[in-house]
């Protein structure tokens, strides 16, 4: 069973900045579960876009309940791919994350478009869609908890406005 997860956003920050603090978002105080990140491809094309697709290790503890259910030897990497698509013409940035590892515990797809607000001077608007699935019956309730807790980046970009 896949569940599917959409949110809205309005980051009270010129999407110039935001875009900025994307790139930089790792490392980062917020993110110490981020192990790597590796750009494997980067490429502009004749329409100004700017593709990549970035490799990011990232190591997460699993749950006291998750930790007595399966093996000890369980990796706790997780390599995620992440492709992005800047357009400068448009003004948005659109991510595509998903997971290669342990996706029969949890396969994870996520889409964000950030976009300069039409509406509001100096804001960026943020769509959130993700796609969650696993071959674990119950984890529907886990999941859900661990999708609402992951906004890092905003934090990060909280953060830096408020001189943190």
């Amino acid at each position: 069973m896949v569940k599917y997860f959409s949110n809205n956003t309005d980051i009270q920050n010129a999407w110039e900045h935001v875009v900025s603090a994307f790139w930089r978002r790792y490392p980062n105080p917020f993110s110490t579960h981020v192990l790597t990140e590796d750009v494997v491809y980067r490429e502009v094309t004749a329409d100004h876009k700017l593709l990549s697709r970035r490799l990011l290790t990232k190591t997460n503890r699993l749950p006291r309940w998750a930790e007595k259910v399966f093996p000890t030897h369980l990796a706790r990497s997780v390599y995620i791919v992440e492709d992005s698509i800047v357009d400068p013409l448009t003004r948005s940035l659109t991510t595509f994350t998903w997971n290669l590892n342990h996706t029969t515990l949890m396969a994870v797809e996520e889409r964000c478009v950030f976009k300069e607000s039409a509406l509001q001077p100096a804001t960026t608007s943020v769509k959130r869609e993700a796609w969650i699935s696993s071959g674990v019956y119950g984890f529907s309730r886990p999941i859900q908890v661990l999708h609402e807790g992951s906004d890092s980046m905003l934090r990060m970009i909280r953060g830096k406005r408020h001189g943190q």
